[in-house]
């Protein structure tokens, strides 16, 4: 039996049975039946039921006159998202900042979540950045394809007709090692911040923990930058006007 969080334990014992019966379904047979949720889904499950809590709150509150603090946070992440994409990707680019936004929203407060006593990081485990890589992924992928119809595969095959057949499987395994990069790059950097602040803290409880636990919060909030700015450059090559 896996180590579970006091919040999976919960999900565990109310949706065990009918998890279980639902992957036996599809033939996959878990390796715990007792306990088939992990800790990673219950803390991204967490994290969706808070951020959809907070846009509730958001959308009751929001006000054109007298805008609470709630609002400018979101106001600024907001003007932040967009100013990127739009230096990047260029004038047309409003349309992915809703995308962008809650992408970086998803993704910060999972890196956050380790901060939290009783709770971890699911971007620590390597199946939350992978998800998040690919929806990246399939995102920018299929805006390309929305924006410029079949001619998006021109885009792999090069600047020459005579080039293709080299350009075509260099442009694939490119794209494919976007995904890897994402998620390793994620998931190696929270996972390396859970473990150092974890040890800190079973070493010496008191005082010097608190710096790497600082550290932690500035890589979190980093890693997300990154992801999202990355998200953004791989959605100006499949969107740019020069293309």
């Amino acid at each position: 039996m896996p180590e579970q969080l006091w919040f999976t334990e919960i999900l565990n014992r109310m949706f065990a049975g009918p998890v279980t019966s639902l992957l036996r379904t599809i033939n996959i047979e878990p390796k715990h039946p007792t306990a088939p949720i992990p800790n990673s889904l219950s803390m991204e499950i967490l994290v969706f039921a808070f951020l959809l809590l907070l846009f509730v709150l958001l959308r009751s509150r929001l006000s054109v006159d007298r805008p609470g603090s709630l609002q400018h946070v979101f106001e600024g992440v907001e003007g932040f998202v967009q100013g990127q994409s739009n230096e990047i990707i260029g004038h047309h680019s409003e349309g992915y900042t809703p995308f962008l936004a809650a992408l970086f929203f998803f993704i910060l407060v999972c890196n956050l979540m380790g901060v939290i006593p009783g709770f971890e990081s699911p971007t620590a485990v390597p199946v939350v950045p992978l998800g998040c890589a690919l929806c990246a992924f399939v995102y920018y992928q299929t805006q390309g394809f929305k924006h410029a119809g079949i001619g998006y595969l021109k885009h792999f095959a090069g600047p020459m007709p005579a080039l293709a057949p080299l350009m075509i499987p260099i442009e694939l395994i490119s794209h494919l090692a976007r995904v890897l990069s994402l998620t390793i790059r994620l998931f190696a950097n929270m996972f390396a911040g859970d473990m150092v602040t974890l040890v800190f803290f079973s070493l010496v409880p008191l005082g010097v923990p608190i710096l790497f636990l600082g550290l932690h919060i500035g890589v979190s909030f980093l890693q997300t930058y990154i992801f999202v700015l990355l998200t953004t450059v791989y959605l100006q090559g499949a969107v740019g006007e020069e293309h």
